[in-house]
Parts: structure tokens; C-alpha cells; sequence
């Protein structure tokens, strides 16, 4: 089982760091990201919504529920809008890796708005999280980044950490598939609404095109959500955790051979280092909760 487990956190990571084999040809071919991020998470809920049914799992939630979770389905939408912001902006890589700072993120809303204690590893990790950020700035001989686009996915990662602390602190009754249910409706009529009132349109102008956006729902999305569920129910949420820092590699290495991005020194070691942080935040996290229920 644990084997198991670890090959599905490991599929999770791996799918999810695709997204930019998928998003930026879109990009590239100035097809509106608004339109594909509604089929995006319109064909996962979907999907999700068939296992549903095919599970006999009940649709049904109370209106507390539904308010949380619509609020979830926006904080979900404008860290993937961001992200994608961020991709006009940064190379894939660095976008990535910045992103993938939600985890610290999540440390410092829980520190100052819950009053949770940061531990010595908590504190390192932080260090560790913005002397990445900052070898990631550094060219030559001085800071050369677009601020722009690191200011757009630091929002992406800040919407992303606001899910994670809802979700956790909301106290939801409702099963993980029935909440990426309703997170990724929710999220997908926030797309088309935009779309709607942008006058846009949701038409798809060829049938090749429809199956990119099923395989990128499936594969990005569907399949890490999936995956991700079925791995803290094996293994755990702190090994699932720590194994999702393949999310940012996967993404630099298909930046790196397939776009071409130019796989620097400071690339290297801000990665390495905004690594280090995530894992030795999880690691902290897992640490703390142990103590708590050994004093409980």
C-alpha cells in the first residue's frame, strides 16, 4: 500500500507540473486562457462529477457548505488566472518554482491571523523560501526580473495558500472528490462569466482542439486531484506533501527540453532552495501536529 501510495503522490506532482506543456501553446496562439481554464475545470468537474455518480455518492450540501465552497471555487480561479498572468510575464520555470511557495505562504496567514507559533524549522524554511526567490531575481550583477510578473504569481501562490487555510480551518463534512466537485464547477462558471462579460466567446473552433482541452482537464487536473487523494489516504498528507515539490522540477524540466528555457545556475539553486524550505516546512508542520496530539 505504501508503495502505492508513493507512486500516486509521485503521478500527482508529475501531472500537475505538465500544465505548461498544455498552456502555453494556447498562449502562443493567442487563444483566450479565460475560454480554456473554463473547459478546463468544466471538463475535470465532469469527470469528477461521473466517478460521483458512479460511486452513488450524494451531490447534495447544505448552504453553509455551498458558500464555502463557491469561496474556495474563487480562490481556486484567481490563483490559476494568475498563474497565467504570470506566464506573459516570467519563463514557466521561474513562474513554477514561485508559485510553489503557497506552503510557506499558508505558515505565515496561520502565524499572524490564528496565532499558530513558528518553530525553528518554520523559520528556516522562510529563509530559506526568500533567499530563493531572491537567487531567482539575481543577473549578473544585480536584480534582473520582471517585478510584474513575480508580483502576479506571488498572487497566484497567495490564493492558492488562502484555499489550503480554508479548507483546513473551515471544518467542511463533505468527501475530498465532492469538494473537488464543486471547487472546480464553481470555478469553471467563474470563467465563463468572465468570458461572458469580456464578450467572449465559448465555442470551440475544431474538434482537435476540443480534445486538447479534455486531455489537459484530464491529465492536469482530473489525475492529480486523483491521485493527491488517494495518496494522503495511503501514505499521509506530510509524505504526499513533500513529494509535491516534483511539481515545480517537472515544470522546469519541460520548460528546459521542450521550450527551451535556459536552465541557469541561479535556476538551480533557487529551486534547490525554495525546495528546502517547502519540505522543511512540511516537516515542521508534521512535527507540530504530533506534539499536539501527544499533549492532547
Amino acid at each position: 500500500m505504501k508503495l502505492r501510495g508513493y507512486m500516486l503522490g509521485t503521478l500527482s506532482a508529475v501531472s500537475y507540473g505538465l500544465i505548461p506543456i498544455f498552456i502555453l501553446p494556447i498562449k502562443q496562439a493567442h487563444f483566450s486562457v479565460d475560454v480554456t481554464l473554463f473547459y478546463r475545470f468544466f471538463f475535470s468537474a465532469l469527470l469528477v462529477g461521473g466517478y460521483l455518480l458512479y460511486s452513488k455518492e450524494s451531490f447534495k450540501i447544505n448552504k453553509k457548505e455551498l458558500l464555502i465552497l463557491a469561496v474556495l471555487g474563487i480562490c481556486y480561479a484567481l490563483s490559476s488566472e494568475f498563474l497565467f498572468l504570470g506566464y506573459d510575464f516570467l519563463t514557466p520555470g521561474i513562474a513554477s518554482t514561485v508559485l510553489f511557495i503557497y506552503p510557506v505562504i499558508v505558515a505565515l496567514i496561520m502565524f499572524f491571523f490564528y496565532k499558530e507559533k513558528l518553530n525553528r524549522l518554520s523559520i528556516v524554511s522562510l529563509l530559506f523560501a526568500f533567499a530563493g526567490v531572491i537567487v531567482l531575481c539575481l543577473k549578473g550583477n544585480g536584480l534582473d526580473i520582471n517585478f510584474t510578473g513575480l508580483g502576479v504569481v506571488m498572487l497566484s501562490s497567495l490564493f492558492y495558500a488562502l484555499y489550503m487555510v480554508i479548507v483546513n480551518k473551515s471544518d467542511l463534512k463533505v468527501s475530498g472528490f465532492k469538494l473537488s466537485f464543486y471547487s472546480m464547477l464553481i470555478t469553471s462558471l467563474f470563467f465563463m462569466t468572465k468570458t461572458g462579460l469580456e464578450g467572449g466567446s465559448l465555442t470551440i473552433p475544431s474538434l482537435s482542439l476540443f480534445f486538447n482541452f479534455l486531455i489537459f482537464a484530464f491529465l492536469t487536473t482530473v489525475i492529480s486531484s486523483l491521485c493527491l487523494v488517494y495518496a494522503i489516504k495511503y501514505i499521509g498528507s506530510t509524505p504526499t506533501a513533500i513529494l509535491g515539490a516534483l511539481e515545480p522540477v517537472v515544470a522546469v524540466m519541460v520548460s528546459v527540453l521542450i521550450f527551451h528555457e535556459k536552465f541557469t545556475t541561479n535556476l538551480f539553486i533557487g529551486i534547490t532552495l525554495i525546495l528546502l524550505a517547502v519540505t522543511l516546512n512540511v516537516i515542521a508542520g508534521n512535527r507540530k501536529s504530533k506534539i499536539n496530539q501527544c499533549t492532547a
